[in-house]
C-alpha cells in the first residue's frame, strides 16, 4: 500500500482473484470467496481457457485497457457469468460422477445375477426377474430393484412371499449384503427402529391410496403406518407395545403380504387395547384403521392370515400352537377384556379363524360380527368394504348389533 498516491488509479493484485498472463492474454482464476459476490452484467470476453481442474474466462489485453471506473464496473460486473459457467462445469463434472457410481453398482449387481436394464437409474423402481426364485410359476417380475439418487448404493428385494431375496451393493469399497431379508432382518423385538429396518413417513401416494379405502391421514398417523424407505409403493404396519416399536408387517397395493425373518408375533394396535374391558378383533391391519374410522379405538388385528379350515384337533399347549402365538404373547392383554367382538371375514377363511379365536378365548365372552347384505346372493367381505360402500355409520351399527358367538353358531347350525 506505499505505492498509493492521491489523484491517481493505482492498480492491486485483487485478493479474491488471481491474475497472471499467458501469451498476451489475462487469464482471471476464480476464488471461492467469489461466490459470495453477484453482478448483472455479462462477462466482457467468450473465450475460455480450461485445464484438468479449473475452467476460466479469458480477457484478452485490448479488453484490459480502458481506464477507469469503466473498466473497473465490467471487471467486476463479470463475476456472475463467471460463476455460471463454473456452475455448468460442476454439474457436468457431478453428472459424469453419478454415471461412473451406477455403471459399478450394476455391475456388483450382474454379479449376483441380477441383469439391469435401461430402466435402472437413479431415483427409479425397477421391476426385474428375481435370479433366485425366477419368479416362481408365473415367472413374475417380482425383484424391485432401487438406485438412490446419488448413485451412492442400490437395493433390491424380491416381493414373493416364498423368497424374500434382499440386498444392498455400494458404489465405494464397502461389500455387497445380499440374502434373504438380511438387510431387515432382526434377532429380537428390542433391536429393531424404523431407522435400522429403513422405513419412512407415508407419502402422498399411499395418503391417496388409503384415502379411496375411506381412511383419513389422521387414522394414518395415529397408528404410526409408514412405507418402506424409498418405495411409496409398499405400505409398513408398524406393530408397537407401549410406544416402543416390537414388529413391521409389509404390503404393496396388489396385496401381497411379508414380514421380517425373526419377527416376534403381536396383535396390531396393542396399545389401543391396555386398558379395554371390551375389544374388536378384526383379520388385517386396513380393517383395524377401517373399524376406527367408526369410533372404535378398542381394535385389534391379527398379524397373519386365516386357516383353510378349522381343526379336529384338541387345542395345543402354548409352547405348541405357534400359529396362534401371538394370542399367548398378549395374554396379559385379552385375560382383562370381558367382550370380544370378532369381526372377521366373512368368507370361509374368515370365519375358520372366528372359531379357531374363540376356542382358545372362550366362546362364552365372544361376538360375531354378521357382515350386511351386499346383494340378494352375497354379503359384505369385510370391515373396509362396509366403510367403502355404506359409510362409517353403518359399520358402527353392524360392530354394535353383534350377536352372542354361541348364538350365531346354533342359528348357522338352523
Amino acid at each position: 500500500m506505499d505505492t498509493v498516491t492521491p489523484g491517481k488509479l493505482n492498480h492491486f493484485l485483487c485478493p479474491m482473484i488471481c491474475v497472471r498472463k499467458v501469451q498476451n492474454k489475462v487469464i482471471v482464476a476464480i476464488s471461492v470467496a467469489l461466490s459470495n459476490r453477484s453482478c448483472n452484467r455479462p462477462i466482457p470476453s467468450k473465450h475460455f481457457l480450461s485445464n484438468k481442474n479449473c475452467w476460466a474466462p479469458i480477457l484478452t489485453r485490448r479488453r484490459l485497457e480502458p481506464i477507469g471506473s469503466r473498466f473497473l464496473s465490467c471487471y467486476r460486473n463479470s463475476r456472475l457469468l463467471i460463476l455460471q459457467s463454473v456452475w455448468l462445469i460442476f454439474e457436468a463434472n457431478r453428472t459424469g460422477l453419478e454415471k461412473h457410481k451406477v455403471r459399478i453398482l450394476k455391475q456388483k449387481m450382474e454379479l449376483l445375477g441380477i441383469n439391469c436394464n435401461d430402466s435402472c437409474i437413479p431415483g427409479n423402481y425397477s421391476n426385474l426377474l428375481c435370479p433366485k426364485c425366477k419368479g416362481g410359476r408365473s415367472i413374475e417380475r417380482s425383484l424391485s430393484v432401487h438406485i438412490v439418487e446419488d448413485a451412492d448404493f442400490a437395493m433390491w428385494r424380491c416381493y414373493r412371499t416364498c423368497c424374500g431375496w434382499a440386498g444392498q451393493a455400494f458404489a465405494d469399497g464397502r461389500v455387497t449384503i445380499e440374502g434373504m431379508n438380511i438387510i431387515f432382518k432382526v434377532s429380537s423385538p428390542r433391536q429393531i427402529t424404523a431407522e435400522g429396518i429403513i422405513l419412512e413417513p407415508i407419502g402422498e401416494k399411499l395418503i391417496a391410496y388409503f384415502g379411496d379405502r375411506m381412511i383419513s391421514e389422521e387414522t394414518l398417523r395415529r397408528n404410526s403406518v409408514m412405507q418402506m424407505a424409498g418405495n411409496q409403493g409398499i405400505i409398513a404396519f408398524t406393530y408397537r407395545r407401549n410406544g416402543v416399536l416390537i414388529g413391521c408387517k409389509y404390503r404393496t397395493m396388489e396385496k401381497n403380504f411379508w414380514q421380517d425373518k425373526g419377527t416376534e408375533k403381536w396383535l396390531y394396535g396393542l396399545d389401543d387395547i391396555n386398558e379395554a374391558t371390551e375389544i374388536v378383533i378384526v383379520e388385517g391391519e386396513i380393517d383395524k384403521l377401517s373399524v376406527e374410522e367408526a369410533g372404535f379405538r378398542n381394535c385389534v388385528s391379527v398379524p397373519g392370515g386365516a386357516p383353510q379350515i378349522v381343526s379336529t384337533k384338541d387345542l395345543p399347549s402354548w409352547e405348541k400352537d405357534k400359529a396362534y402365538q401371538y394370542l399367548w404373547n398378549c395374554k396379559e392383554y385379552l385375560d382383562k377384556v370381558s367382550r370380544i367382538i370378532l369381526a372377521t371375514d366373512g368368507d370361509v377363511c374368515g370365519q375358520a379363524l372366528a372359531e379357531e379365536l374363540a376356542r382358545r378365548l372362550g366362546k362364552e365372552r365372544c361376538w360375531l360380527v354378521q357382515w350386511p347384505k351386499k346383494d340378494h346372493s352375497s354379503c359384505f367381505k369385510d370391515a373396509n368394504e362396509v366403510l367403502k360402500c355404506l359409510g362409517p355409520n353403518a359399520l358402527r351399527e353392524v360392530i354394535e348389533t353383534a350377536e352372542l358367538y354361541q348364538v350365531c353358531t346354533i342359528n348357522q347350525l338352523i
